[in-house]
């Protein structure tokens, strides 16, 4: 099945690609390595804000880890021309918007990853880190970076 079949099957219509709000670009190919820069999380296309252990719980910071995801494909999308070029996700970086005592950013970060792996099979299998931050930009709850091998 390709990938665009089983975004369609998910009910996942891929975003454009987000304008940088800094001095970066969204993506940077190297080889056959694809480096997207960080995500935040967006709920109705503004800023998801919120901290994880302030009034956020963990279910709700999976469904934004989720929504980040799939802003990532849209900028893959982008990067590569074709998701099904995609050989390999490598690695995702997480950074989780939480209190000092929140311990379950590898749960939020679980939101991306299942979705990696739903779109991709096995090629979605990937090294990660999931980090808890003081604070993101705009107060997001979830900021998330991919590296990708593609063919």
């Amino acid at each position: 099945m390709s990938v665009y079949d089983k975004l369609s099957q998910l009910g996942i219509t891929l975003p454009p690609v987000a304008v940088p709000a800094a001095a970066y670009v969204p993506f940077m190919r190297t080889g056959n390595l694809v480096f997207l820069s960080g995500h935040i999380a967006k709920k109705d296309g503004k800023p998801w804000v919120g901290q994880l252990g302030a009034g956020i719980a963990t279910e709700e910071g999976q469904q934004a880890a989720r929504a980040v995801a799939i802003d990532l494909l849209g900028t893959l999308h982008a990067a590569v021309g074709d998701l099904n070029k995609v050989t390999r996700i490598v690695k995702l970086m997480s950074l989780v918007n939480s209190t000092t005592s929140y311990t379950e950013q590898h749960l939020v970060t679980n939101g991306a990853s299942n979705l990696m792996a739903e779109v991709f099979g096995d090629k979605g299998a990937h090294a990660r880190s999931a980090f808890g931050v003081a604070q993101l930009p705009f107060g997001a709850v979830v900021e998330i970076e991919l590296i990708a091998e593609v063919a």
